[in-house]
């Protein structure tokens, strides 16, 4: 099996997520909660928390570590460089400094997150595995 770090994109995008294969960052735990909180009303809410707990059951989030931090930061600095802003995509820069620093590919529901670093991570499209 090839390793993968899942994006957010795709745990949120997954019909069941308890039967995805890869590693996931202990930041797309934090947009998780986060869009539990933000639900508009409570049964968007109780679908985004039983999403959230089968994930949360089912994986081992990788650590923000000192290593991810400095990827971030380089990765950041990059975007900077490039023109961008990176506090715009700061939690999918953690997630890409996550799978840069566990040398796997990042695979994501949505490439164009990250298109402006797209030859410093290793991206995959969801469905091109």
């Amino acid at each position: 099996m090839r390793r993968f770090v899942l994006d957010t994109s795709v745990l949120i995008g997954s019909a069941d997520p308890g039967e995805l294969e890869g590693a996931i960052s202990a930041a797309s735990i934090a947009e998780l909660h986060f869009g539990v909180l933000v639900a508009g009303d409570g049964d968007e809410r109780a679908l985004r928390a039983q999403r959230l707990g089968v994930i949360e059951a089912t994986f081992e989030p990788i650590e923000v570590d000192a290593a991810v931090a400095r990827e971030w930061g380089r990765l950041a600095a990059a975007v900077v460089e490039r023109g961008g802003q990176p506090r715009w995509r700061a939690i999918d820069l953690v997630i890409a400094a996550t799978a840069n620093v566990c040398e796997a590919p990042l695979l994501t529901a949505d490439v164009s997150d990250l298109a402006i670093v797209d030859d410093l991570v290793r991206l995959v499209a969801e469905g091109m595995t």
